[in-house]
């Protein structure tokens, strides 16, 4: 079944698109990256490696970098490698270049502002002849690229799609566990997202390893409540690319969300203080207006997007949530 795809599209030549496009390679795929930046590609195309995005790491034989969307069209599936608030305009460019049937991976983590829709609804919609999937789960780009062991989720409505797409992509050190709990992996690489943020605030505030642990696993038992009531299942949320990815991005300054609330718990309160896209930034509003629709309780979630809106101070977001009621744990 992985002969089904040996040809891979990997749209979007950044640090991730990168380090899949190699994973796909080493799994022994031919490999098409896309980047819109033509020189940038050239450069590419003559050193073999990404040096702005991905120093010190060559690309593997079998990847060819393009700036043509065109060069995608006789892909077998694409990963589509882009900022999650960039993802529609992105897939609605790559409709006209796809057959119709191609399985379009969404590899970013967020839901869209403006419509509240999950990343497989959003290229649903701007590319409507193509099978959504989505890979999300514990990986930063650095440890992939280099071979390093990962494990993600693959999710695909049609399990047996899913399980053919892993079984094309993963390799001894990239290993792929399929689902069909489309939902459920979206949520949590969503939620995760926010909840790193938070994370990060403590970190900076230095409010030691108890608190960042209790803020964790309260974490989690929001991301739990707000994605059971979106129709996730608990064995997903728990998985990789709930709990598992939830633990890495709030343990380390690689985390984009991580370091962004451990610049803004120093008191440097620029929004992206690596000058990189922390997608949790702007995830947080769309998280908390989608739990208030449902009657949601996401206190850390609501902490986070008050201190990114303006409305709180670190002090007052930390106060408040210390002052809540004293409960039994649930």
């Amino acid at each position: 079944m992985p002969a089904r795809f040996s040809r891979i599209g990997v749209a979007g030549a950044g640090a991730w698109g990168t380090a899949l496009a190699n994973a796909a390679a080493r799994a022994g795929r031919q490999v098409t990256l896309w980047g819109r930046d033509a020189d940038t590609i050239e450069a590419m195309r003559r050193t073999r490696t990404n040096a702005p995005h991905l120093p010190g790491v060559v690309l593997a034989p079998s990847v060819a970098p393009t700036a043509s969307l065109e060069a995608l069209k006789d892909c077998d599936a694409v990963l589509l490698v882009v900022p999650a608030q960039a993802s529609r305009a992105a897939a609605h460019a790559l409709a006209p270049h796809l057959k119709a049937g191609t399985p379009l991976v969404a590899c970013s983590k967020g839901i869209e502002r403006g419509t509240s829709l999950f990343m497989t609804q959003v290229l649903a919609e701007a590319c409507p002849e193509a099978i959504p999937a989505i890979l999300s789960g514990p990986s930063f780009a650095t440890d992939v690229a280099a071979g390093l062991p990962t494990a993600v989720t693959l999710a695909a409505e049609d399990p047996a799609l899913a399980e053919a797409l892993g079984a094309a992509l993963g390799s001894a050190s990239f290993r792929l566990y399929h689902s069909d709990d489309v939902r459920g992996v979206e949520i949590g690489g969503a939620a995760k997202n926010v909840l790193a943020i938070a994370a990060g605030i403590v970190g900076g505030r230095q409010l030691g390893a108890s608190a960042a642990a209790a803020l964790i696993a309260r974490g989690f038992a929001e991301l739990l409540r707000f994605g059971r009531a979106y129709g996730a299942r608990a064995e997903t949320l728990t998985g990789l690319s709930g709990l598992g990815d939830l633990i890495l991005t709030c343990s380390t300054a690689q985390s984009r969300n991580y370091a962004l609330g451990l610049t803004l718990g120093r008191g440097d309160h620029q929004l992206s203080p690596t000058g990189q896209l922390a997608e949790g930034a702007l995830t947080a509003s769309v998280l908390v207006a989608m739990a208030d629709e449902r009657g949601i309780d996401l206190p850390i979630a609501r902490a986070v997007e008050a201190v990114l809106a303006g409305r709180s101070d670190i002090e007052q977001a930390i106060g408040s949530l210390l002052a809540r009621p004293q409960k039994a744990e649930a």
